[in-house]
């Protein structure tokens, strides 16, 4: 079974051995209490386990490991929150602890602060990079994050050493595809399926046939993978992107409630719906799905743009000036925001700038169209 997201947050905090628990002391010394934490939390007894350990450190509260494993308890029992904070108390007095740098990296990665999960990550993975779980989490990280090229660098030698691994040909094949590789992610397509015939593999040849814009392709591939696993992390997301590229608007908006059903945090499925939702003027919704994927994607373009084409259509101009000239600034050719800053300029009132805005689209547009013309005639 192939490694992916859902997998991977499955992982546990890990619950780190603690030297010197006295076995003969009582059961109300501290150590008494400690043995019992252990105890709780290796049954299953988390409630406990965390009340244990609270109890134990007010009494010992430089026990750092004591502290690591309320946060693998915390973390267990879905607070993540609490969880990053025992660790970070923890790993200032061992800084340099990386299973406990690992556990903290799990815990972000679980409360959905991918940015914050991938930079521990690159601390745990820049001393052991042999490791695998560290580099598939951070793997995972980067795809979540848009950030093909550097999944990519860490997965390829990985994947060098251990050719038939296919968890690691799938996660290299979806980075590969993310960066418009498709040629060497299809190869990694065929190796997938030559174990038969692979939902996985269908995921990543849709995406590649929606990179080429080729969507009643990539339609026909999503619909193969959803017949083997209607499951698959961000295969309804990318099912509802091409349904809505063909037209099926209300298909499309199921699958891409589907699959924020499994997963709130999945970019393509918020990003796609907030576009879809934005059509039919359903502002609030829409914008809280921008507000997801911008959350997944912290510097993403499109939805820091559409963010601020909301607050245009809200009024809120000055706001929507400010993310668009930043916008502008980070890419100068995006002619887009220039259309839509010289509509925040003349709400604003500010005639001259919104002029000087629409003088730079009609020379974007015909620089763009002057290079079209060039290739033609080559």
């Amino acid at each position: 079974m192939l490694v992916c997201g859902r997998a991977l947050a499955g992982l546990a905090g890990l619950i780190l051995s603690i030297p010197g628990v006295a076995r003969c002391q009582g059961a109300d010394s501290p150590e008494g209490v400690l043995r019992h934490a252990l105890q709780l939390h290796q049954a299953g007894d988390i409630a406990g386990a965390i009340a244990e350990y609270r109890d134990y450190l007010n009494q010992v509260p430089d026990n750092v490991m004591a502290r690591s494993n309320l946060g693998a308890a915390l973390s267990r029992a879905g607070n993540y929150e609490d969880a990053i904070v025992e660790y970070h108390k923890a790993l200032e007095q061992q800084p340099g602890n990386l299973p406990i740098r690992m556990n903290l990296a799990l815990a972000y990665y679980k409360a959905a602060k991918t940015s914050q999960a991938a930079a521990e990550l690159e601390g745990v993975v820049a001393e052991r990079p042999g490791e695998r779980q560290p580099v598939l989490l951070l793997s995972d990280c980067y795809l979540r994050l848009g950030e093909n090229r550097k999944a990519i660098d860490l997965l390829t030698p990985l994947q060098q050493q251990t050719p038939d691994d296919k968890a690691l040909d799938y996660m290299l094949g979806t980075a590969l595809i993310g960066d418009g590789q498709t040629a060497r992610g299809e190869l990694l397509v065929d190796r997938i399926l030559r174990d038969g015939d692979s939902a996985e593999a269908h995921l990543l040849m849709g995406e590649s046939r929606l990179s080429a814009k080729d969507f009643a392709g990539a339609l026909e591939e999503f619909k193969k993978a959803l017949a083997i696993n209607p499951q698959l992390p961000s295969l309804n997301g990318y099912y509802g992107t091409a349904l809505a590229n063909t037209g099926d608007t209300p298909a499309a908006e199921a699958a891409f409630r589907k699959e924020l059903a499994w997963d709130p945090n999945d970019y393509v499925a918020n990003f796609q719906l907030g576009k879809l939702l934005e059509g039919d003027a359903n502002h609030a919704e829409s914008r809280r799905c921008f507000e997801r994927a911008l959350a997944m994607r912290p510097h993403d373009r499109g939805a820091r743009y559409e963010l601020a084409r909301l607050d245009l259509e809200a009024g809120q101009a000055e706001q929507a000036r400010a993310a668009l000239e930043r916008l502008v600034s980070e890419n100068p050719q995006d002619v887009d925001a220039h259309i839509s800053l010289a509509t925040a300029y003349y709400q604003l009132k500010r005639k001259q700038d919104g002029n000087k805005q629409r003088a730079l689209v009609l020379e974007l547009n015909a620089a763009k169209q002057a290079a079209v013309s060039a290739g033609m005639s080559k």
